[in-house]
């Protein structure tokens, strides 16, 4: 079975609740309302009604013919008449049923207050005895006709009766164009508070989900709690959660950036000691284990500058001049790196050089180290953003294992600990590509090595 679709905001679908809510309310109150008094027409006023015409009738069959015309007009303070004549040519006998006849169809009637009037005129002659009957005009003018004496066996139309004459023009319909106008006015206004009402309880939500997205972009910021009690709870408790995150980042950050700093001074005594001593094969032993202690200790610097936001520093970059030099100064070392392929257009994008020129060279790294040469970049554009791509000719990395390689001091091998590699190459292009609000992705290359695509947003010129 398939869903009702919703909307997707919660802000709509409490204003969808509040309003739907309502129109249900409104259309059950508008039935039961149409239903009783359907059923008040029906049983009270009709049969009132018609209480009323016999009480009428045997009253002025008291009064001499001469003066019932008078009596009716004084007592109606000249709005009814008596017409004593047979029944008028534009009056419809709406709702009447003589017996032993079939009834004939209604007659159409003018949209107006006969409209409203045509079950209580039928609810009317169903109730009456004899020939006594109820009628609605046809004319311009809204009348109503009731016959008060009656004569009981003769035809019905054809007899001379005494018929009360009602002019309907003073009787309102009994739903009128204002009345539908301040219902739908009111609707609106409801709405319109229902509207506020939602954007008042959803807004702290909608602040606290852009904040949740500068923080996972690297650019926290605090919520001013707001709105009911648990969405100020939820804020307080976002700020209290970015508190502890900045302050462990902060200790993070003191550790990574003091511990290179501090093995500086050894290593240098390290590499003094190495030269004074006069055996070869130990001197170069030790100096590949200080340039891997060396190689460590750049990771790690290289790390606590890329994860820092103050240390960025943007500006408009043409990528594909700067993309060339990178490769030929890997060239001209002699490193089997090489640009497969680039756009004739030129790309720009807002970036920081230096930490951009970071992230290249520990992929290119990466590959030459822990995949397979060459290592084939190419440069091409798509739906606004630059993508960068580095492929290498190793093992790959499986697909299981890919976030595992992208997070910090992850090592999925036993060789990287002879390389001097601590697990933050992948890492610190991650995080240098999400500073410049990118991405960065790992794939199967063609040649069945790594693939990994870097996208960042292409700014204008």
């Amino acid at each position: 079975m398939r869903r009702l679709p919703l909307p997707r905001s919660l802000s709509a679908r409490m204003v969808l609740l509040t309003l739907g809510t309502i129109l249900l309310v409104q259309a059950a109150t508008f039935a039961t309302v149409s239903y009783y008094r359907k059923k008040f027409t029906a049983d009270v006023a009709a049969e009132l009604t018609a209480t009323t015409i016999r009480t009428l009738q045997a009253s002025l069959a008291e009064i001499p013919a001469e003066g019932r015309a008078d009596f009716v007009k004084h007592a109606s303070r000249n709005e009814w008449r008596l017409w004593s004549r047979s029944l008028p040519s534009n009056a419809s006998v709406s709702g009447y049923r003589p017996h032993h006849r079939t009834r004939p169809p209604p007659p159409p009637i003018t949209k107006d207050i006969r409209e409203s009037l045509r079950l209580f005129v039928q609810e009317l002659n169903e109730r009456l005895d004899g020939n006594t009957r109820v009628a609605l005009s046809r004319g311009p003018e809204p009348r109503l006709y009731i016959s008060l004496l009656s004569d009981a066996g003769v035809d019905a139309a054809n007899t001379e009766r005494e018929w009360l004459v009602i002019p309907l023009d003073r009787v309102a319909p009994t739903v009128g164009t204002p009345v539908i106008v301040i219902w739908i006015t009111g609707m609106g206004l409801l709405l319109l508070m229902a509207a506020a009402f939602s954007w008042h309880i959803t807004r702290p939500l909608t602040r606290l989900a852009k904040a949740a997205d500068q923080f996972a972009a690297g650019q926290p910021q605090r919520v001013t709690p707001s709105g009911p009690r648990e969405t100020r709870v939820l804020a307080e408790r976002f700020n209290a959660m970015q508190n502890t995150l900045a302050e462990n980042s902060a200790v993070q950050r003191t550790l990574l950036a003091g511990l290179p700093h501090d093995l500086k001074g050894p290593l240098s005594r390290m590499w003094l000691r190495i030269e004074m001593v006069n055996d070869p094969t130990f001197q170069d032993g030790m100096r590949k284990d200080v340039q891997d202690m060396q190689r460590m200790v750049d990771q790690f610097i290289g790390f606590v500058r890329g994860s820092d936001p103050g240390s960025y520093h943007f500006s408009p970059l043409a990528l594909n001049a700067w993309l060339d030099e990178q490769v030929m100064a890997w060239e001209s070392a002699g490193s089997p790196v090489s640009l497969v392929s680039q756009p004739t257009q030129a790309l720009q994008v807002s970036a920081d050089r230096l930490s951009l020129g970071r992230l290249l060279d520990n992929l290119i790294s990466n590959a030459l180290n822990h995949g397979a040469p060459p290592v084939e970049l190419t440069l091409d554009e798509s739906d606004g953003f630059a993508v960068i791509t580095v492929a290498d000719h190793g093992p790959g990395i499986s697909v299981e294992r890919r976030a595992e390689a992208l997070r910090p001091f992850s090592r999925l091998d036993d060789a990287r600990t002879r390389t001097g590699s601590v697990g933050l190459g992948l890492a610190l292009a991650d995080t240098i590509a999400r500073a410049h609000q990118g991405t960065l992705t790992l794939d199967d290359a063609p040649s069945g090595g790594l693939l990994i695509v870097i996208r960042l947003p292409l700014s204008r010129a």
